[in-house]
Order: C-alpha cells, then sequence, then structure tokens
C-alpha cells in the first residue's frame, strides 16, 4: 500500500518508489541520491526526494499504528473482518483515529459513568425502538443507590447513546466534510476600544475553505495574545438533522410514511442533540482549526524554505575588502574590516550617534581605515541606527571609490553571542563579532549564514508560531541542500559548513577540523578516511559535495565523486586529454555520445552527463549566476519618495500576499501580490520573484505615520 500511494502521490513509477526506498533504507542521504544517484532514481531531484522521504515516514507510521489497533481490537473480541478492512484502508492518521474512538479506554466520562451504573441495557433498549410504553415505567427497573430516579436512569441512557453517536466514524467524516465545506471562521474582539495590529479581525469572518494562511496564523497569533475570539460556526440545525435521520427508525409499514416511536424518539432526539453540541461540535471545530493551522503552517514553511534557498544562494562578493558595521546608538557603532578571503584585519569603535554625536571624530578615524587598508565597501546592518549611520557613511565615502550596501543583520546578535562565535573570537566582543557577521554575509551569504539558527535569518513569517520540529527540519534541509549544490572547500570551511555537508554530522565536522590544524591541511579526499570516525559510508555520502583547492589531482576540485574518477579519466583519454588538461584546456565535449560511451565506461548516462558538465567548467560556484548586490553612493529617504518615482530595488522576504522590496531607504516597501504582474492571475508571490532579485519598482503611495510603502512592479 505504501508504494502504490507514493507513486499516486508523487506521480512515480513503482520501480522509481522501490529503488528510492532501498536507497534511504540502505542510509543514503537526500544529497547524495539527488546528486550521485539520478541513474538508479530517473533523476528525482532534491526536492521530489525530501517529499518522499516525509511521506514515506508518515505511511510507515501510519501502518505501525494499523497494526497496533487491530491487535487491541482483537485482544478485547470486537475486530470483524469488515472493521479489519476499513483499518486497512485508512489513508490519514484521523481516519484512523474516527475508527479507533470506540474501542479506546476512556477517561471517566458521562457515559463511562452510566455503563458503570448498569445503563448500558437500557441504553440498547431505546435504540432498538420498538418501546410500547413510556421509557419511565421501563427505567424503574434501573433505579438503584447510584441512580436515584427513572429520569436519573434515562439520562445516564442517554450519555450513552450521545457517546455511541458521538463515536460513529461515518458519522464523523461526514460532518468533518461538511463543516469544512460550508461553515466559516468568525472572529470578535474581547474589547473592541482597544486598538491593535489586528483591528481587520474585531469584527470579521470567511470560509473556512477559502480562507488564506496567513490569515490562518495571524488570527491564531491574535487569539493567543488575548486580542480577539475566534470560533468555527456552521449549519447545526441541518447537522442535527442529518443524525436524527440516521438514527431514527421509520417504524411504519407504509413505505412512503414516515413514522417514529413516540416514546423513545424525544429521549433519541435529545441525546442526538447533546452528541452533537457537546461531543462532536467542540471536537471537529479542534480538529478543523488544527487541520487549517497545520495547512498554514506547511505553506508557510514552503515559502519560508524557498526565500532562505535564495538568500543562502545570493551571490558572493569576492575580491573585496569590507567594512562591517554595526550600527548602535549609546554604546557606539563597532567597526570591522575583513579582506578578500574573510580574514579580520581590523577592529574600531566610533560614536557618531546620539547621545556622543562625535561625527568629525568618527568621520575621520573611518576614512583612515579606508585608507590604511583600501576598503571597497562598507556593509551596514539594518539594525537601530542603521539610518543614522548610513546618512553619515554617505559623508565619507562622498569623493571616494568606496560604495556602501545595506546588509540584513537578523540573526548577528544571535550569533554573536553564541558559543560558536565565542569560539571563534574568543577576544572580540559582542558587537565586534556583528560587525565581522555583517561584512562577512555580504562577502559570502551561505558560508556566514550557517553559523546562524536558520529561524532567525528573518526571511520568513510568523515562524515562533509554527510547529518548530517541522519549521527546523525543512529549514536544515533547505541549508543542507544548498552547501551540498555550492560545496565547500576542505581546506577552509568551517565546523558548521561542514556540518551540512551529506553524511557529516558535527563530531565528524570537528574531527576534520582537528585533523586539518593537526596535518596543515588535505593534500586530497582520500585523506579524509584518515579522519577519526569517518568511515567507508560516510566517505561514500560526503566525498563528492567537498573540494581541494588548487589539488594534485585536478579531480579532487570537481564535484565528481571519487567513485567515477576512473570513468572520467576514461572519457578524457577517449578524447585524448588527461586530467591536467581540466581547467587548462578548453575541452571539446559537446559531441559527447553519452548513449554509447556510457556503455563503454559502464556507467550511468546522467552520470557521464554529470561528469561531462563539470569537466566542461570545473569547480564552477552556481551563485554565480544569481544577482549581484546592489552597492549604494547616496541616501535616500522615505522623505525623498514621491509617488510614480521609478527605482531599482532587491526582493529582501515573499509572504503570501506579496513581496517586500528594498530600495535604499530604512524601511522595505511592499509589492502587493496584486502589483506584481498586470496582465494574468498570480496564484503566490514565489511564482514571479525570489529573495535577492533586483528589480524595477513605481512608488504607489507613501505613509510616513506609519513609515510604510507600497509599490508597484507594473511599470
Amino acid at each position: 500500500m505504501i508504494i502504490k500511494t507514493l507513486e499516486k502521490e508523487l506521480n512515480l513509477a513503482e520501480w522509481q518508489v522501490k529503488k528510492v526506498i532501498k536507497l534511504i533504507d540502505d542510509g543514503n542521504t537526500i544529497p547524495f541520491i539527488a546528486r550521485y544517484r539520478k541513474d538508479v532514481t530517473g533523476s528525482l531531484n532534491d526536492e521530489t526526494l525530501r517529499k518522499f522521504d516525509e511521506r514515506l515516514k508518515y505511511l510507515r507510521n501510519l501502518e505501525e499504528k494499523k497494526e497496533k489497533i487491530i491487535k487491541r481490537i482483537d485482544e478485547v473480541g470486537k475486530l470483524s473482518d469488515d472493521l479489519k478492512s476499513k483499518i486497512m484502508n485508512a489513508s490519514t492518521l484521523v481516519e484512523l483515529e474516527d475508527l479507533y474512538r470506540p474501542f479506546k479506554s476512556k477517561k471517566q466520562t458521562r457515559a463511562t459513568k452510566a455503563r458503570d451504573n448498569g445503563l448500558e441495557p437500557l441504553a440498547k433498549i431505546i435504540l432498538k425502538q420498538n418501546v410500547n410504553q413510556n421509557v419511565e415505567k421501563i427505567a424503574k427497573k434501573y433505579v438503584t443507590q447510584e441512580v436515584k430516579t427513572p429520569q436519573d436512569a434515562i439520562q445516564g441512557a442517554q450519555d450513552i447513546i450521545a457517546e455511541i453517536v458521538s463515536d460513529n466514524s461515518t458519522f464523523r467524516k461526514k460532518i468533518r466534510k461538511n463543516t469544512f465545506h460550508t461553515g466559516q471562521i468568525e472572529t470578535k474582539a474581547k474589547d473592541k476600544d482597544i486598538s491593535s495590529e489586528y483591528d481587520v479581525y474585531y469584527n470579521y469572518s470567511e470560509n473556512i475553505k477559502k480562507i488564506p494562511p496567513h490569515r490562518i496564523l495571524a488570527i491564531n497569533r491574535a487569539e493567543k495574545e488575548g486580542v480577539i475570539r475566534a470560533k468555527i460556526v456552521c449549519d447545526d440545525d441541518e447537522i442535527i438533522r442529518y443524525l436524527n435521520r440516521h438514527m431514527l427508525k421509520n417504524i411504519s409499514k407504509i413505505p412512503e410514511k414516515i413514522e417514529y416511536n413516540k416514546y423513545t424518539t424525544p429521549i433519541i432526539r435529545d441525546a442526538v442533540s447533546d452528541a452533537y453540541k457537546r461531543l462532536i461540535s467542540p471536537a471537529i471545530e479542534r480538529e478543523i482549526r488544527s487541520f487549517l493551522t497545520e495547512k498554514a503552517e506547511k505553506k508557510s514553511i514552503e515559502v519560508f524554505a524557498k526565500n532562505l534557498n535564495q538568500l543562502l544562494m545570493e551571490s558572493p562578493l569576492v575580491g573585496k575588502t569590507i567594512l562591517g558595521w554595526d550600527p548602535a546608538f549609546k554604546t557606539g557603532c563597532k567597526l570591522a574590516i575583513i579582506d578578500e578571503t574573510g580574514k579580520v584585519l581590523d577592529t574600531s569603535l566610533i560614536y557618531p550617534t546620539a547621545p556622543q554625536n562625535k561625527v568629525k571624530e568618527s568621520i575621520r578615524t573611518v576614512r583612515e581605515l579606508i585608507e590604511r587598508y583600501d576598503i571597497n565597501i562598507i556593509a551596514i546592518g539594518n539594525g537601530t541606527a542603521s539610518r543614522e549611520s548610513e546618512e553619515i557613511v554617505a559623508k565619507i565615502i562622498k569623493n571616494t571609490n568606496v560604495e556602501y550596501i545595506i546588509v540584513n543583520e537578523a540573526g548577528a546578535s544571535v550569533y554573536s553571542a553564541s558559543k560558536l562565535a565565542d569560539e571563534e573570537f574568543p577576544d572580540f566582543s559582542e558587537g565586534e563579532r556583528s560587525a565581522v557577521s555583517i561584512a562577512r554575509r555580504l562577502q559570502d551569504p551561505l558560508a556566514e549564514l550557517v553559523k546562524i539558527d536558520p529561524k532567525s535569518i528573518g526571511v520568513g513569517q510568523y515562524q515562533h508560531d509554527m510547529n518548530q520540529k517541522q519549521l527546523n527540519e525543512s529549514l536544515t534541509g533547505v541549508v543542507e541542500k544548498v552547501v551540498n549544490e555550492v560545496g565547500v572547500d576542505l581546506n577552509t570551511a568551517s565546523v558548521s559548513l561542514l556540518n551540512y555537508v551529506s553524511g557529516i554530522g558535527n563530531t565528524t565536522a570537528k574531527n576534520i577540523i582537528k585533523y586539518r590544524e593537526e596535518n596543515g591541511g588535505f593534500a586530497n579526499r582520500k585523506e579524509l578516511l584518515n579522519v577519526s570516525k569517518l568511515g567507508k559510508k560516510t566517505f561514500e555520502q560526503c566525498a563528492g559535495f567537498i573540494k581541494i583547492n588548487n589539488p594534485k589531482f585536478p579531480l579532487d576540485n570537481t564535484t565528481i565523486h571519487p567513485e567515477s574518477y576512473d570513468a572520467a579519466e576514461k572519457l578524457l583519454k577517449s578524447l585524448n586529454y588527461s586530467v591536467n588538461d581540466i581547467g587548462n584546456v578548453d575541452l571539446k565535449l559537446d559531441n559527447v555520445d553519452f548513449e554509447k560511451i556510457s556503455k563503454e565506461l559502464s556507467v550511468g548516462e546522467e552520470t557521464l552527463k554529470d561528469i561531462v558538465k563539470e569537466l566542461k567548467k570545473p569547480g564552477r560556484d552556481p551563485r554565480e549566476d544569481m544577482p549581484k548586490p546592489v552597492l549604494r553612493k547616496n541616501v535616500l529617504s522615505i522623505d525623498d519618495l514621491k509617488e510614480d518615482m521609478i527605482l531599482q530595488g532587491t526582493v529582501r522576504n515573499i509572504v503570501d500576499f506579496g513581496a517586500f522590496v528594498d530600495i535604499g531607504v530604512h524601511q522595505d516597501g511592499l509589492v502587493h501580490i496584486s502589483q506584481l504582474v498586470g496582465d494574468k492571475f498570480v496564484k503566490h508571490p514565489l511564482d514571479i520573484v525570489s529573495v535577492g532579485d533586483i528589480v524595477d519598482v513605481k512608488v504607489l503611495d507613501i505613509d510616513t505615520k506609519r513609515n510604510r510603502i507600497n509599490l508597484s512592479m507594473i511599470i
């Protein structure tokens, strides 16, 4: 069943599903399978494989629960063939839970208490609906010390009937579906006189089926903060009528005439109404709210993941000496200069902002640093005092070749106070560490951002309200994907970077660093096998993603896996080249007959294509194709903006309702989803733009009081 489900959901062939399951079960990582087992999987990409892995875990968990439930129900002697079939065919955990509900051991409920008091036989009599006398007369037989009156006995029987109705899996499935498709979510302010950012939800309703993910998360947060009350409403009367139609028996012998037992019908109707209002409705509301939240979280995590992917793939600013500027007021602005390799050359502290306002001294200090270290770019963090710092920097670089850029410093303070930063810069203050981080994340975003918790990088929405386990798994997967896609230099990579390489964990990463320090670096990939606790399986998983800069053996600086070295060398030899020609000669590889040569070399066609691609451009960084950062010379403030002004900006964040664009003022502007393109419907902003994109925008309007800028890409 698992194989069939994965085939259908992911549109895969049976052989693909079986091959991927085996690869995963054999301990292969997703990046390794995606890159080096294309011939085995039919070239499934990283995204598909991660979805496959996630669903495989879910379905295996589902199958495991099915077995446990069947065993438990069988142990109490209530497992019928029909029930077993329904359990085996259940496709979700919710459906499985519905089927198991009647057999679950419950905490003390009104129904369990009634059963303990011997009232289940009375409930069964009422449900048969063939009584021909007042039920109170029958109920007298059930009066005991615990059940004081016939009315108490009937009430207990009703409680049992209500639970029977509530436990019916068919009823629950129908009501859940009906509520989801016809219900609405309604929100009301707890105190409408108190204004908040959630004003729009003070008296609000929307169809459950149509409400977008970001509104669900906003409602959840507003409710959590005690600003609003939220509930799900639907046609309760229609649902109760549906339940009564199925619970009440037509006792008329004439098919066209509907007639109910006058003695038991009122009791059953009351029980049905109680079952729905007290047991089913609250549970269905919780389930739907939970479902909506999970769906919204999943969508937001997907958006967050795509944004993070784009951010990590931003083009490095290589070959530049950068001054990182961590702005502040009272504590002063911390500066750090890094060379083109990221090495810290110097640090400084200036006080150009309030309350000290030592502008002249600060300008003099920075100009001296620019001259001494031949600084090319000043990277200013976008935190507190960023605006004031930007104005000062513009004065400093006037009539020079130096440019500046505002860098998103989200997470810099988290990093600067971390154990990792303490180990990296034990003699630096937290402010100096932040300045280094700001400079380095411009120079090589990936190498620096891997040191920070992905949630703190600032490209998501409502990330602190989500399922943290799922968010962490998704974002970690993104970082892992990008690190392995780009590759790492084995002799310079940090522990943080190595940590994300396929097959390498934290302990192994530290052991690699230790070996590197003790032996003066790695001369080739094979040396990895000398690292403590790095065995053949780990080597297989990681070897293709790590490179040796200027190696003795040229293939060690490519993404060609060592297992394919022999094939690569034979290919080169067949074309009258050698490995020493890699990177030195313009290899003519455009007319390779992949089908023929793959057979000759006993290597898969897809693997051969990747080998040829890498031989053409060895060691190529895929980030080279990404847009370059927009550097500036002059300050632009929100007061300088005018409607219809055309500007160039960088997409900094994407959410469900639009994209935030940095146009060089302190506040990012919003391009609403309706303003992304003018000639077609846009389902999601990610279909049009990505984080890091350089875009032309038009200013629609400026709200200086609320510090909001509305932009349009329809120019």
